[in-house]
């Protein structure tokens, strides 16, 4: 039994291979990378690669085998081509007659636009009638601590989700959950949607407060309206429907749609989630180290 991993080259694909190196021999573990050089690293350690592009169908014939169980990491194009992009791999997948098709997704109660993608992939998976699991992962705090600098350098966090709450994890919580599903620890993981999490909620207010003491200086949260923060991002230079997808999620955070706290994610990978306060300790470190 092989465990393929798609995007891998990418953050969350890549913590999904390390975690599974801590649990499988590499040879049983296949990394698909857009090119060699980006799987080198893997390559070193003894993982197999398989060199193939989303886009470019004819690129994953022979990339899955039957058996082989599978996690597709969604792609990284513009969002309203990724279903295009996932299509190829579900019917490679489906083709090959795999044991399994993991699909990262996001929670099911959010409704911003940026989730669209992600219930047309579902879609895709559940049609092919290959034995599925739906890993519907909240946002990964390194989404807000990777901004830390920015933050730091003006500031203030300012945004426009409200007093609306987010159960985040790190991305070395999601990957140890996707190895979970993909090596079958547990077992009763096929033909099933889990919605993960962290253990805690957390605002921004508390965020911003966070940072503030780590950094020994008063950084508040700033909310504005939806309005105002998509001309600041568009004004910024992302580009229209970008800034849409961005603003919009702060406004499904808004409206607490990202909440939700179920011990899923805990129980699945055996342990508490990684807290927001670890999580800025360590960037806050990163930062100082780099400097």
């Amino acid at each position: 039994m092989r465990m393929v991993v798609t995007g891998a080259a990418g953050s969350l694909g890549t913590r999904v291979i390390e975690e599974l190196l801590e649990r499988v021999p590499a040879d049983g573990v296949v990394a698909v990378v857009p090119s060699g050089r980006h799987g080198a690293v893997f390559a070193a350690r003894g993982v197999r690669l398989a060199v193939a592009d989303h886009d470019v169908p004819e690129s994953l014939v022979g990339v899955f085998r039957p058996g082989d169980r599978v996690l597709l990491v969604p792609g990284d194009g513009p969002a309203a081509d990724r279903a295009a992009q996932h299509r190829p791999v579900v019917e490679a997948a489906d083709a090959a007659g795999v044991a399994l098709l993991a699909y990262v997704s996001v929670p099911g109660a959010l409704r911003a636009r940026a989730a669209d993608v992600h219930r047309r992939t579902e879609g895709l998976v559940l049609a092919s009638g290959l034995p599925y699991t739906l890993l519907r992962t909240n946002w990964c705090t390194e989404l807000y601590t990777g901004r830390l600098p920015l933050v730091l350098h003006l500031g203030a966090v300012t945004q426009a989700a409200g007093d609306g709450r987010i159960a985040s994890a790190s991305r070395a919580d999601y990957a140890a959950a996707a190895a979970t599903v993909l090596t079958g620890v547990g077992g009763g993981h096929e033909n099933r949607t889990y919605e993960l999490g962290g253990d805690t909620a957390w605002s921004l207010s508390e965020y911003a407060a966070e940072i503030s003491r780590r950094a020994g200086r008063e950084i508040p949260y700033r909310a504005v309206s939806y309005d105002a923060y998509l001309d600041s991002l568009t004004s910024a230079g992302l580009p229209g429907p970008a800034a849409e997808l961005v603003a919009g999620v702060d406004a499904s955070i808004a409206r607490g749609e990202l909440s939700g706290v179920n011990g899923q994610l805990s129980r699945l990978i055996g342990r508490p989630t990684t807290p927001m306060p670890w999580s800025v300790a360590e960037a806050m470190r990163g930062l100082a180290g780099a400097g």
